[in-house]
Protein backbone atom coordinates (compact mmCIF):
# COMPACT_ATOMS: atom_id res chain seq x y z
CA UNK A 1 0.00 0.00 0.00
CA UNK A 2 2.71 2.77 0.91
CA UNK A 3 3.99 1.61 -2.19
CA UNK A 4 1.34 2.23 -4.41
CA UNK A 5 0.62 5.92 -2.71
CA UNK A 6 4.26 6.44 -3.19
CA UNK A 7 4.02 5.43 -6.96
CA UNK A 8 0.90 7.97 -7.38
CA UNK A 9 2.42 10.70 -5.23
CA UNK A 10 5.40 10.45 -7.65
CA UNK A 11 3.46 10.13 -11.17
CA UNK A 12 1.34 13.47 -9.65
CA UNK A 13 4.08 15.22 -9.04
CA UNK A 14 5.83 14.48 -12.37
CA UNK A 15 2.63 15.44 -14.29
CA UNK A 16 1.98 18.44 -11.94
CA UNK A 17 5.39 20.28 -13.13
CA UNK A 18 3.75 19.88 -17.26
CA UNK A 19 0.17 21.16 -15.75
CA UNK A 20 -0.83 17.43 -16.70
CA UNK A 21 -3.37 17.00 -13.71
CA UNK A 22 -6.95 16.63 -14.24
CA UNK A 23 -10.13 18.30 -12.77
CA UNK A 24 -10.99 14.97 -11.02
CA UNK A 25 -8.06 14.52 -9.17
CA UNK A 26 -6.98 18.25 -8.41
CA UNK A 27 -10.38 19.87 -7.48
CA UNK A 28 -10.58 20.40 -3.62
CA UNK A 29 -13.07 21.95 -1.13
CA UNK A 30 -10.39 23.33 0.92
CA UNK A 31 -7.35 24.60 0.85
CA UNK A 32 -6.16 22.84 3.33
CA UNK A 33 -6.61 19.55 1.57
CA UNK A 34 -4.34 20.76 -1.87
CA UNK A 35 -1.60 19.21 -2.06
CA UNK A 36 1.82 20.41 -2.05
CA UNK A 37 2.72 19.97 -5.63
CA UNK A 38 5.56 21.98 -5.60
CA UNK A 39 6.69 19.88 -2.85
CA UNK A 40 6.07 16.90 -4.90
CA UNK A 41 7.90 17.42 -8.19
CA UNK A 42 10.94 18.84 -5.94
CA UNK A 43 12.70 15.50 -6.86
CA UNK A 44 12.23 16.44 -10.08
CA UNK A 45 13.98 19.62 -10.42
CA UNK A 46 16.94 17.79 -9.41
CA UNK A 47 16.59 14.76 -12.11
CA UNK A 48 15.63 17.22 -15.22
CA UNK A 49 18.62 19.40 -14.44
CA UNK A 50 20.81 16.29 -14.12
CA UNK A 51 18.95 15.10 -17.45
CA UNK A 52 19.57 18.41 -19.01
CA UNK A 53 23.75 18.72 -18.09
CA UNK A 54 23.95 14.88 -19.62
CA UNK A 55 22.14 16.02 -23.18
CA UNK A 56 24.19 19.19 -23.30
CA UNK A 57 27.20 17.11 -22.59
CA UNK A 58 26.19 14.34 -25.53
CA UNK A 59 24.86 17.45 -27.72
CA UNK A 60 27.29 20.52 -27.48
CA UNK A 61 30.25 18.79 -25.52
CA UNK A 62 30.03 22.23 -23.39
CA UNK A 63 28.84 21.98 -19.46
CA UNK A 64 25.20 23.72 -19.72
CA UNK A 65 26.17 25.13 -16.09
CA UNK A 66 29.11 26.81 -13.65
CA UNK A 67 29.37 26.78 -10.68
CA UNK A 68 29.17 30.83 -9.90
CA UNK A 69 25.75 31.01 -11.73
CA UNK A 70 24.26 27.94 -10.50
CA UNK A 71 25.12 28.63 -7.12
CA UNK A 72 23.85 31.96 -7.60
CA UNK A 73 20.26 31.19 -9.10
CA UNK A 74 19.83 28.52 -6.62
CA UNK A 75 20.58 30.98 -3.81
CA UNK A 76 17.86 33.21 -5.14
CA UNK A 77 15.50 30.65 -5.29
CA UNK A 78 16.10 29.54 -1.46
CA UNK A 79 16.04 33.09 -0.45
CA UNK A 80 12.52 33.96 -1.83
CA UNK A 81 10.88 30.68 0.30
CA UNK A 82 12.54 32.16 3.46
CA UNK A 83 9.27 34.19 4.40
CA UNK A 84 7.38 31.84 4.34
CA UNK A 85 9.14 30.59 7.65
CA UNK A 86 7.17 34.02 9.36
CA UNK A 87 3.63 33.77 7.72
CA UNK A 88 1.70 32.74 4.95
CA UNK A 89 2.36 33.08 1.46
CA UNK A 90 0.76 36.95 0.67
CA UNK A 91 -0.84 36.31 -2.39
CA UNK A 92 -3.03 33.45 -0.52
CA UNK A 93 -3.47 35.25 1.94
CA UNK A 94 -4.98 38.38 -0.19
CA UNK A 95 -7.03 35.95 -1.97
CA UNK A 96 -8.71 34.54 1.07
CA UNK A 97 -9.19 38.01 2.34
CA UNK A 98 -11.07 39.20 -0.41
CA UNK A 99 -12.93 35.41 -1.16
CA UNK A 100 -14.28 35.55 2.58
CA UNK A 101 -15.95 39.82 2.72
CA UNK A 102 -15.84 40.66 -0.95
CA UNK A 103 -17.02 37.41 -3.46
CA UNK A 104 -19.71 38.18 -5.63
CA UNK A 105 -20.45 34.53 -6.44
CA UNK A 106 -19.09 31.21 -5.19
CA UNK A 107 -18.95 28.66 -8.01
CA UNK A 108 -19.53 24.90 -7.07
CA UNK A 109 -16.15 23.79 -5.76
CA UNK A 110 -16.64 19.98 -7.59
CA UNK A 111 -17.20 21.65 -11.17
CA UNK A 112 -14.73 20.79 -14.40
CA UNK A 113 -15.94 24.49 -15.11
CA UNK A 114 -14.76 25.70 -12.07
CA UNK A 115 -11.36 24.54 -12.50
CA UNK A 116 -10.95 25.56 -16.07
CA UNK A 117 -12.05 29.27 -14.90
CA UNK A 118 -9.28 29.01 -12.58
CA UNK A 119 -6.63 27.47 -14.80
CA UNK A 120 -7.53 30.69 -17.55
CA UNK A 121 -7.69 33.26 -14.63
CA UNK A 122 -4.75 32.58 -12.98
CA UNK A 123 -2.95 31.82 -16.27
CA UNK A 124 -4.36 35.42 -17.27
CA UNK A 125 -3.67 37.09 -14.35
CA UNK A 126 -0.35 35.84 -14.09
CA UNK A 127 0.21 37.32 -18.03
CA UNK A 128 -0.80 40.48 -16.56
CA UNK A 129 1.70 40.22 -13.61
CA UNK A 130 4.43 39.69 -15.50
CA UNK A 131 3.90 42.26 -17.77
CA UNK A 132 3.39 44.93 -15.06
CA UNK A 133 6.52 43.43 -14.16
CA UNK A 134 8.44 44.38 -17.41
CA UNK A 135 6.24 48.04 -17.65
CA UNK A 136 6.95 49.84 -13.83
CA UNK A 137 10.15 50.50 -12.52
CA UNK A 138 9.49 49.21 -8.79
CA UNK A 139 7.76 45.65 -9.93
CA UNK A 140 10.51 45.28 -12.17
CA UNK A 141 13.24 46.15 -9.33
CA UNK A 142 12.38 42.88 -8.07
CA UNK A 143 11.36 40.64 -10.97
CA UNK A 144 15.06 41.49 -12.41
CA UNK A 145 16.53 39.16 -10.30
CA UNK A 146 15.39 36.66 -12.78
CA UNK A 147 16.63 38.00 -15.30
CA UNK A 148 20.04 38.87 -14.13
CA UNK A 149 21.65 35.66 -15.39
CA UNK A 150 23.34 35.70 -18.54
CA UNK A 151 22.89 31.93 -18.48
CA UNK A 152 19.80 30.00 -19.54
CA UNK A 153 19.26 26.71 -17.97
CA UNK A 154 16.97 24.92 -15.44
CA UNK A 155 18.64 26.46 -12.72
CA UNK A 156 17.42 29.94 -13.98
CA UNK A 157 14.37 29.17 -13.43
CA UNK A 158 15.22 29.18 -9.85
CA UNK A 159 16.24 32.49 -9.55
CA UNK A 160 13.37 33.78 -7.90
CA UNK A 161 12.97 37.45 -6.13
CA UNK A 162 12.35 37.77 -2.58
CA UNK A 163 9.92 40.75 -2.91
CA UNK A 164 8.21 39.64 -5.61
CA UNK A 165 5.26 38.36 -3.89
CA UNK A 166 4.53 41.76 -2.24
CA UNK A 167 3.19 43.11 -5.49
CA UNK A 168 2.45 39.73 -7.42
CA UNK A 169 -0.82 39.21 -4.99
CA UNK A 170 -2.62 42.06 -6.81
CA UNK A 171 -3.21 40.28 -9.79
CA UNK A 172 -4.98 37.69 -8.55
CA UNK A 173 -7.59 39.34 -6.55
CA UNK A 174 -10.21 39.39 -9.39
CA UNK A 175 -10.47 36.01 -9.44
CA UNK A 176 -11.12 35.64 -6.08
CA UNK A 177 -14.61 37.09 -6.40
CA UNK A 178 -15.99 34.12 -8.23
CA UNK A 179 -13.64 31.20 -7.78
CA UNK A 180 -13.11 29.19 -4.51
CA UNK A 181 -9.34 29.89 -3.13
CA UNK A 182 -8.69 25.85 -3.20
CA UNK A 183 -8.59 26.53 -6.90
CA UNK A 184 -6.40 28.99 -6.55
CA UNK A 185 -3.99 27.33 -4.26
CA UNK A 186 -4.09 24.61 -7.02
CA UNK A 187 -3.44 26.64 -9.48
CA UNK A 188 -1.03 29.29 -8.52
CA UNK A 189 1.33 25.85 -7.81
CA UNK A 190 0.68 24.47 -11.19
CA UNK A 191 1.73 27.46 -12.85
CA UNK A 192 4.73 28.01 -11.37
CA UNK A 193 5.98 24.28 -12.12
CA UNK A 194 4.99 24.60 -15.82
CA UNK A 195 7.60 27.45 -15.95
CA UNK A 196 10.00 25.56 -14.81
CA UNK A 197 10.75 23.31 -17.62
CA UNK A 198 10.51 25.82 -19.92
CA UNK A 199 14.19 27.58 -18.95
CA UNK A 200 16.29 25.28 -21.21
CA UNK A 201 18.23 25.58 -24.55
CA UNK A 202 17.72 21.90 -25.10
CA UNK A 203 13.94 21.58 -26.24
CA UNK A 204 14.36 23.45 -29.80
CA UNK A 205 10.37 23.10 -30.76
CA UNK A 206 7.50 21.72 -30.10
CA UNK A 207 5.86 22.21 -33.55
CA UNK A 208 2.40 22.91 -33.49
CA UNK A 209 2.02 22.97 -29.93
CA UNK A 210 3.84 26.15 -30.20
CA UNK A 211 0.84 27.76 -31.33
CA UNK A 212 -0.92 27.53 -27.83
CA UNK A 213 1.14 26.83 -25.67
CA UNK A 214 4.26 28.64 -23.76
CA UNK A 215 7.31 26.69 -24.51
CA UNK A 216 10.99 26.75 -24.16
CA UNK A 217 11.60 28.31 -27.86
CA UNK A 218 9.10 31.29 -26.30
CA UNK A 219 10.52 31.46 -22.83
CA UNK A 220 13.96 32.18 -24.53
CA UNK A 221 13.00 35.00 -26.65
CA UNK A 222 11.49 36.65 -22.97
CA UNK A 223 14.80 36.00 -21.03
CA UNK A 224 16.93 37.88 -24.17
CA UNK A 225 18.26 41.31 -24.33
CA UNK A 226 18.38 41.47 -28.21
CA UNK A 227 16.30 44.57 -29.62
CA UNK A 228 13.43 42.25 -31.00
CA UNK A 229 13.08 40.57 -27.70
CA UNK A 230 12.57 43.26 -24.94
CA UNK A 231 9.46 43.17 -23.18
CA UNK A 232 7.88 40.08 -25.23
CA UNK A 233 5.92 36.52 -24.22
CA UNK A 234 4.74 36.78 -20.89
CA UNK A 235 2.66 34.43 -20.86
CA UNK A 236 2.47 31.51 -18.14
CA UNK A 237 1.24 28.35 -19.67
CA UNK A 238 -0.47 29.56 -22.68
CA UNK A 239 0.98 32.10 -25.50
CA UNK A 240 -2.22 32.83 -26.72
CA UNK A 241 -2.39 35.87 -24.30
CA UNK A 242 0.69 37.44 -25.87
CA UNK A 243 -0.81 36.47 -29.43
CA UNK A 244 -3.80 38.40 -28.42
CA UNK A 245 -2.25 41.87 -26.54
CA UNK A 246 -0.09 42.00 -29.41
CA UNK A 247 3.18 41.07 -27.01
CA UNK A 248 4.41 37.94 -28.69
CA UNK A 249 8.11 37.30 -30.90
CA UNK A 250 9.38 34.43 -32.67
CA UNK A 251 12.68 33.04 -31.89
CA UNK A 252 14.89 34.52 -34.79
CA UNK A 253 18.40 35.80 -34.11
CA UNK A 254 20.46 33.87 -31.41
CA UNK A 255 19.46 34.85 -28.07
CA UNK A 256 21.55 36.79 -25.94
CA UNK A 257 20.80 36.35 -22.13
CA UNK A 258 20.69 38.77 -19.15
CA UNK A 259 19.98 42.35 -18.83
CA UNK A 260 20.18 44.86 -21.01
CA UNK A 261 23.11 45.99 -18.10
CA UNK A 262 24.86 43.38 -16.94
CA UNK A 263 25.45 43.43 -13.38
CA UNK A 264 28.35 41.20 -13.14
CA UNK A 265 28.31 40.00 -9.73
CA UNK A 266 27.36 37.10 -7.90
CA UNK A 267 26.87 38.13 -4.79
CA UNK A 268 23.31 37.64 -3.73
CA UNK A 269 22.42 40.37 -1.76
CA UNK A 270 23.69 43.11 -4.79
CA UNK A 271 21.80 40.73 -6.97
CA UNK A 272 18.53 41.26 -5.03
CA UNK A 273 18.36 44.47 -4.63
CA UNK A 274 21.03 46.94 -6.52
CA UNK A 275 17.79 48.08 -8.87
CA UNK A 276 15.87 49.37 -6.27
CA UNK A 277 18.86 51.50 -5.17
CA UNK A 278 19.28 52.50 -8.59
CA UNK A 279 15.60 53.70 -8.93
CA UNK A 280 16.70 56.01 -5.53
CA UNK A 281 19.36 57.28 -6.70
CA UNK A 282 17.80 58.36 -10.70
CA UNK A 283 14.97 59.86 -8.58
CA UNK A 284 17.21 62.05 -6.72
CA UNK A 285 18.80 63.70 -9.87
CA UNK A 286 15.00 65.23 -10.79
CA UNK A 287 13.42 68.13 -9.32
CA UNK A 288 10.01 67.84 -9.99
CA UNK A 289 7.49 65.24 -8.15
CA UNK A 290 6.47 64.49 -11.70
CA UNK A 291 9.59 63.17 -12.78
CA UNK A 292 10.71 61.57 -9.42
CA UNK A 293 7.62 59.56 -9.01
CA UNK A 294 7.86 58.55 -12.73
CA UNK A 295 11.26 57.16 -12.03
CA UNK A 296 8.92 54.18 -9.83
CA UNK A 297 5.97 53.71 -11.91
CA UNK A 298 6.97 53.94 -16.20
CA UNK A 299 8.99 51.69 -17.48
CA UNK A 300 12.87 50.72 -16.33
CA UNK A 301 14.46 52.62 -19.52
CA UNK A 302 12.12 55.71 -19.35
CA UNK A 303 13.68 58.98 -19.16
CA UNK A 304 11.84 62.45 -19.06
CA UNK A 305 10.86 63.70 -22.91
CA UNK A 306 10.61 59.22 -23.74
CA UNK A 307 7.55 57.41 -23.93
CA UNK A 308 6.23 55.70 -20.95
CA UNK A 309 8.39 52.53 -21.56
CA UNK A 310 11.25 54.04 -22.81
CA UNK A 311 12.66 54.41 -26.49
CA UNK A 312 13.91 50.43 -27.13
CA UNK A 313 15.67 51.81 -30.32
CA UNK A 314 17.99 53.06 -27.63
CA UNK A 315 18.96 48.76 -25.96
CA UNK A 316 22.57 47.95 -27.12
CA UNK A 317 22.74 45.79 -30.63
CA UNK A 318 24.14 42.02 -29.43
CA UNK A 319 26.42 40.48 -31.64
CA UNK A 320 25.25 36.91 -30.47
CA UNK A 321 29.41 36.75 -29.53
CA UNK A 322 28.75 38.03 -25.94
CA UNK A 323 30.02 36.22 -23.20
CA UNK A 324 28.48 35.35 -20.03
CA UNK A 325 30.22 37.18 -16.77
CA UNK A 326 32.33 34.34 -14.89
CA UNK A 327 35.67 35.54 -13.47
CA UNK A 328 38.15 32.92 -13.05
CA UNK A 329 38.57 30.89 -10.35
CA UNK A 330 40.91 28.17 -8.83
CA UNK A 331 38.98 24.47 -9.30
CA UNK A 332 40.40 23.87 -5.24
CA UNK A 333 38.08 27.46 -4.18
CA UNK A 334 35.64 26.13 -6.41
CA UNK A 335 35.02 22.91 -4.66
CA UNK A 336 35.27 24.82 -1.36
CA UNK A 337 32.20 26.92 -2.37
CA UNK A 338 30.24 23.70 -4.61
CA UNK A 339 30.79 21.39 -0.84
CA UNK A 340 29.76 24.67 1.64
CA UNK A 341 26.74 25.42 -0.61
CA UNK A 342 26.06 22.02 -0.06
CA UNK A 343 25.85 21.83 3.82
CA UNK A 344 23.44 25.31 3.52
CA UNK A 345 21.08 23.29 1.41
CA UNK A 346 20.96 20.62 3.74
CA UNK A 347 20.62 23.49 7.04
CA UNK A 348 17.42 25.25 4.93
CA UNK A 349 16.04 21.61 4.09
CA UNK A 350 16.32 21.53 7.76
CA UNK A 351 14.78 24.78 8.69
CA UNK A 352 11.51 24.34 6.96
CA UNK A 353 11.41 20.85 8.46
CA UNK A 354 11.67 21.43 11.98
CA UNK A 355 10.27 24.96 12.01
CA UNK A 356 7.16 23.95 13.90
CA UNK A 357 9.20 22.53 16.84
CA UNK A 358 12.38 25.11 16.51
CA UNK A 359 11.96 28.45 18.84
CA UNK A 360 11.35 31.89 16.97
CA UNK A 361 15.08 32.91 18.20
CA UNK A 362 16.58 29.31 16.67
CA UNK A 363 14.73 29.82 13.48
CA UNK A 364 15.95 33.42 13.20
CA UNK A 365 19.50 32.19 13.79
CA UNK A 366 19.02 30.16 10.75
CA UNK A 367 17.65 32.03 8.76
CA UNK A 368 20.16 34.68 9.56
CA UNK A 369 23.07 32.17 8.96
CA UNK A 370 21.82 30.90 5.91
CA UNK A 371 21.38 34.68 4.21
CA UNK A 372 25.18 35.07 5.80
CA UNK A 373 26.10 31.64 3.96
CA UNK A 374 24.67 32.78 -0.01
CA UNK A 375 26.22 36.30 0.70
CA UNK A 376 29.75 35.13 1.82
CA UNK A 377 29.84 32.34 -0.89
CA UNK A 378 28.98 35.39 -3.54
CA UNK A 379 32.07 37.20 -2.28
CA UNK A 380 34.40 33.99 -2.72
CA UNK A 381 32.91 33.99 -6.52
CA UNK A 382 33.13 37.61 -7.09
CA UNK A 383 36.34 37.51 -5.09
CA UNK A 384 35.68 40.88 -3.06
CA UNK A 385 38.66 41.80 -0.37
CA UNK A 386 35.94 41.63 2.76
CA UNK A 387 35.42 37.69 1.16
CA UNK A 388 38.08 36.31 3.77
CA UNK A 389 36.76 37.71 6.38
CA UNK A 390 32.93 37.12 6.09
CA UNK A 391 33.83 33.55 5.36
CA UNK A 392 35.33 33.46 8.69
CA UNK A 393 32.82 34.74 10.72
CA UNK A 394 30.09 32.28 8.84
CA UNK A 395 32.35 29.16 9.77
CA UNK A 396 32.12 30.10 13.36
CA UNK A 397 28.25 30.65 13.24
CA UNK A 398 27.76 28.02 11.65
CA UNK A 399 29.20 25.86 14.90
CA UNK A 400 27.49 27.69 17.25
CA UNK A 401 24.18 27.20 15.47
CA UNK A 402 25.38 23.55 15.51
CA UNK A 403 26.05 23.93 19.54
CA UNK A 404 22.46 25.28 20.26
CA UNK A 405 20.10 24.20 17.79
CA UNK A 406 18.25 21.39 16.49
CA UNK A 407 20.39 21.68 13.41
CA UNK A 408 22.44 19.19 11.58
CA UNK A 409 25.32 19.75 9.39
CA UNK A 410 24.11 16.73 7.66
CA UNK A 411 22.44 13.41 8.12
CA UNK A 412 24.32 11.71 10.92
CA UNK A 413 26.50 9.47 9.25
CA UNK A 414 28.34 12.26 7.63
CA UNK A 415 27.85 14.90 10.56
CA UNK A 416 30.99 14.82 11.89
CA UNK A 417 33.31 14.69 8.43
CA UNK A 418 30.65 18.26 7.90
CA UNK A 419 31.83 19.04 11.14
CA UNK A 420 35.40 18.77 11.04
CA UNK A 421 35.17 19.99 7.14
CA UNK A 422 33.96 23.20 8.59
CA UNK A 423 36.31 23.32 11.66
CA UNK A 424 38.77 23.03 8.97
CA UNK A 425 37.49 25.66 7.18
CA UNK A 426 37.37 28.12 9.91
CA UNK A 427 41.23 27.64 10.64
CA UNK A 428 41.68 27.97 7.07
CA UNK A 429 40.33 31.46 6.66
CA UNK A 430 41.29 32.97 10.73
CA UNK A 431 45.63 31.77 8.77
CA UNK A 432 43.96 33.68 5.89
CA UNK A 433 43.30 36.67 7.29
CA UNK A 434 45.93 36.92 10.24
CA UNK A 435 48.46 36.92 7.15
CA UNK A 436 46.82 39.14 5.12
CA UNK A 437 47.06 41.49 8.06
CA UNK A 438 50.18 40.97 9.00
CA UNK A 439 51.41 41.54 5.25
CA UNK A 440 49.54 44.90 5.29
CA UNK A 441 51.58 45.73 8.68
CA UNK A 442 54.89 44.88 6.98
CA UNK A 443 54.24 47.53 3.96
CA UNK A 444 52.58 50.14 6.31
CA UNK A 445 55.80 50.03 8.11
Amino acid sequence: MAEGAGLASASTGLRAMFSLLTPNESSFQKVEDVPRYVEQASPFFIGLMVLELLVGLLKAGDPVYTISDGVTSISCGMISRLPLLFMRGVEMTAYLFVWEHCRLVALPWDSAWTWWIGFLGVDFGYYWLHRSSHEVAFIWAAHQVHHSSEQYNLTTALRQSLTQQFTSWVFYLPLALVAPPAFFAVHIQLNLLYQFWIHTEVIRDLGPLEWILNTPKHHRVHHGRNRYCIDKNYGGILILWDRLFGTFAAETDKVVYGLVSPIKTFEIVSVQLHYYLYLWKMSKTYTTISNKLSTFLKGPSWAPGKPRLGDHKLVPKVTGKEAPYNPSWSLPLQAYVAVHFLLVLWTYHDLFEKKMILSQFAILGMTAYVLLTLTALGCIIDQRPTAGVLEMLRCAALLALHGYTHMEPLPPPLAAPAEAFVSLSLLYWVLQNFSQLTSIRKKSD
